[in-house]
């Protein structure tokens, strides 16, 4: 099974998605900077937005008032509400809540969760990804507002919840303008990518666990031809989606493309792969195709993951299979 490393990395990645609703989403408009304070209007405009009601992971949340304090122990929701405008309301987020610069990271771990350690920071909002019931019991104690925002399933929940995260903290405009936005740098990669069937291991750590096309990200890289070898791997749907490969198969499926999610985490390069025992022979190898990805990056489900599907096109586009 799993460790805890390897499941928040898989959970992070998101499972099942619908290619449909990815290409579904691709319209136009502008872009805010990450750390933009985008806002919905004046003072009195955001006061009038509340109270608010929120249909999140944990079900219906009314929202008094605008929140002051809030607290992120996810790093793609924290990733949200700086994207959003709402990053002056944010007063600590989670030890793995790394971008944008500038974050109040606090020791805070959203696996190992401490209920008091969360209360010091008096919040009036809670937001989270993913809570185990226990969890949920320890933060319900503490008498705060609490967003569940699990990993999504497919491009239009992460619209979803950024819209849910800007209703929640009085920017919906800046939401809107976050979510034009992605929908626009999508529909520009693809108009744009170079389209050709090929094959790709995808590479979540050293010990081989990857992803099926059937996944978040899977479905990312279909809409540019790729589809994963762990499709055929045994016990694949068993396992969500994320199986464990052994290298006997990856030699043997000899992918098109080999892409490292794992550079950050376990300084994994061209490099390291190409001295495993057989690797060097492998098609992607000498053919130049193995495209390093940031993990954070290719873990999370927020307004970067246009980042990276831009770089995989560009990828496919300097590196093509012939």
């Amino acid at each position: 099974m799993f460790t805890h490393s390897r499941r928040a990395r898989a959970a992070l990645v998101a499972s099942a998605a619908s290619l449909v609703a990815l290409s579904a989403a691709c319209s136009s408009s502008g872009s805010p900077a990450p750390n933009s304070a985008s806002s919905s209007g004046t003072t009195a405009a955001s006061a009038a937005h509340f109270p608010v009601t929120v249909h999140a992971g944990n079900g219906t949340v009314t929202i008094a008032g605008k929140p002051a304090a809030i607290v992120s122990l996810s790093p793609t929701a924290t990733e949200m509400l700086y994207a959003i405008g709402a990053g002056a309301q944010v007063k600590a987020v989670d030890k793995d809540s790394d971008y944008p610069a500038g974050t109040p990271r606090t020791t805070l771990n959203a696996v190992a969760l401490n209920a008091e350690a969360v209360a010091k920071y008096q919040p009036d909002l809670v937001v989270a990804a993913g809570l185990a019931p226990a969890q949920a019991q320890q933060l319900a104690k503490l008498n705060v507002k609490v967003l569940d925002e699990p990993a999504a399933t497919d491009v239009s929940q992460s619209y979803e919840q950024l819209t849910q995260l800007g209703d929640a903290t009085g920017h919906p405009d800046g939401a809107a303008t976050v979510i034009a936005s992605m929908k626009q740098k999508i529909a520009a990669t693809l108009k744009t990518a170079s389209k050709r069937a090929a094959t790709y291991y995808y590479e979540l750590d050293q010990t081989y666990y990857s992803v099926t096309s059937t996944t978040f990200i899977g479905r990312v890289l279909r809409l540019l031809g790729l589809t994963s070898i762990a499709d055929a791997a045994k016990g694949a749907a068993a396992s969500g989606g994320y199986p464990q490969l052994s290298a006997e198969f990856i030699l043997k499926a000899d992918p098109d493309y080999v892409f490292l999610a794992d550079t950050r985490c376990c300084q994994q390069s061209l490099t390291t792969i190409g001295k495993r025992p057989g690797w060097s022979a492998l098609s992607a190898l000498r053919g130049g195709r193995v495209v390093s990805l940031d993990d954070s990056i290719a873990s999370r489900w927020g307004p970067r993951v246009v980042d990276l599907l831009s770089t995989v096109a560009g990828a496919l586009q300097q590196h093509p299979v012939t």
